[in-house]
């Protein structure tokens, strides 16, 4: 049995903890002996401790997403795990799967501690979550993302650590005009506005302050004309939207210490692929 389950991109700038996208870029959970390339997981690994309480068996993990990179590897594999073991429960039935959706979205949130990655891996696209709901955000669009991978890593829990409890209203008030503006312009096509739509006053300045290289990245990527970009998760990869025709040349003008992946917006979600 094989659980096929998409890497994520959180925030999008403004949205912190409340937006999230699905990327091309697959993990595979699955129940049984492990197949070539992948790894048995013990009980501590994260889609085991998902899997535990509902499955059976041992688990297995194949996974390209970088661990460690912002683009929500353990939010990933936790679905991976939760949607096995409904899969042994409920077999590969699309329609038990969308109705188990509500209730899988908030075991994965309270495994991760929010629900912003794990959303969009479960539903795949751009999700809006809040208050145990997510909604896909409808897309008039289907652009490149260009994300900007360094070599080093950042800790998701540590970073959080760095930012402040309170902040101002105005910064509030920013964040919250910006959000907006994103979810319109993504439904509308508005792509002109996805620069202003995208920025942050909440934790990317935070975020990037310990990670130098990922700002370079970040301007580089504007500066090359990408649509928008953003600090994917809690970095320290660059996200990049653009045009797909122009992703090519946009990948080949970001610094050269980090490595570029030429990624979609994944629209399926986690899928059962065999039982």
């Amino acid at each position: 049995m094989l659980v096929r389950v998409p890497a994520s991109s959180a925030n999008l700038g403004p949205g912190f903890d409340a937006l999230g996208m699905a990327l091309t870029l697959h993990a595979e959970v699955g129940a049984g002996e492990a197949p070539e390339a992948a790894q048995a997981v013990d009980e501590h690994h994260p889609a085991a401790v998902a899997f535990a309480p509902g499955g059976e068996g041992p688990l297995w993990v194949r996974s390209p997403i970088p661990v460690g990179r912002g683009m929500g590897f353990s939010g990933a594999v936790r679905v991976g795990g939760l949607v096995a073991a409904h899969a042994q429960r409920h077999g590969a039935d699309h329609d038990a799967l969308q109705a188990a959706l509500p209730e899988l979205l908030r075991l994965a949130a309270a495994l991760e501690g929010h629900a912003d990655n794990v959303a969009a891996s479960l539903y795949g696209g751009i999700v809006a979550t809040a208050g145990g709901r997510a909604v896909r955000v409808p897309m008039s669009f289907d652009p490149a993302m260009v994300m900007w991978v360094p070599s080093f890593a950042t800790s998701t829990d540590e970073s959080r650590t760095k930012l402040p409890s309170d902040v101002p209203i105005g910064d509030a008030v920013f964040n919250v005009g910006r959000t907006a503006l994103l979810v319109a312009a993504l439904a509308a096509g508005e792509v002109d506005a996805l620069r202003v739509a995208t920025q942050d006053r909440l934790h990317q300045d935070v975020r990037l302050a310990a990670a130098e290289p990922s700002r370079a990245a970040l301007d580089a990527a504007l500066a090359a004309g990408a649509w928008a970009a953003w600090l994917s998760g809690s970095g320290p990869t660059v996200a990049a939207m653009c045009a797909v025709d122009e992703a090519e040349q946009l990948a080949a003008e970001l610094p050269a210490d980090g490595h570029t992946k030429i990624l979609r917006i994944d629209h399926a979600g986690a899928v059962i692929e065999g039982i």
